[in-house]
């Protein structure tokens, strides 16, 4: 029990440092509520489970190749940059109601193609899973292999209802402008982010 608690952690510990995703699910939160935000997160935990297979897989070989490097490294650049851009174009947009014009599908989708298009996501979760999957299977068969993959799973999703919650909270908190700030500083850093992925497809062309 104590191991699957370190793996739920672990999980927890995986999704807590600051990345597009977290960036885009604050601001989501702050505009949309919590179950917008929700949403956006579990579409990116979607991702998430999808590049865990393919490394349990062994198909992560084929999204090495430079080609596919490249192709990932701008698709994340121009949806990164769309949506920052979109973002602070929004910014003075907040309205401070429960209601949203926002579709669930469309917060579901935004958080899944900005983390199924992040190369940082793949070599991210071949440097971490793959480390795990190589502990776990030298010490433990499939089954306990599963559970413990789950418990990251289950860590991801924690965090997940974390950041919609505290979101949500700062759009009750906080005064409309400050709201308009955080929103601000939320797509310039998607932008920045953006421009560090439009850098580095430049090297693969160079």
């Amino acid at each position: 029990m104590n191991v699957f608690l370190g793996y739920i952690f672990l999980g927890l510990s995986l999704a807590a440092p600051i990345g597009p995703v977290n960036a885009a699910q604050m601001d989501k939160g702050i505009k949309s509520g919590f179950f917008q935000a929700w949403l956006l997160g579990l579409g990116a935990l979607t991702a998430d489970i999808i590049y865990m297979l393919t490394v349990y897989l062994g198909v992560v070989k084929y999204l090495e190749t430079p080609f596919m490097q490249s192709f990932l490294w701008l698709f994340g650049f121009f949806v990164l940059m769309y949506t920052g851009v979109e973002t602070i174009i929004n910014a003075g947009k907040i309205v401070m109601d429960n209601r949203s014009e926002t579709s669930g599908f469309k917060s579901f989708l935004s958080g899944f193609v900005m983390s199924i298009s992040n190369p940082l996501t793949i070599l991210f979760w071949l440097g971490i899973y793959g480390s795990v999957l190589a502990k776990t299977a030298s010490s433990y068969g499939t089954g306990e292999l599963v559970i413990y993959s789950f418990g990251i799973i289950l860590g991801l999703i924690l965090w997940d209802i974390i950041m919609a919650a505290v979101s949500s909270s700062f759009r009750k908190l906080l005064t409309t402008r400050l709201l308009t700030i955080i929103s601000l500083i939320s797509g310039l850093s998607l932008i920045g982010f953006a421009l560090f992925f439009g850098y580095q497809a430049l090297k693969l062309f160079l």
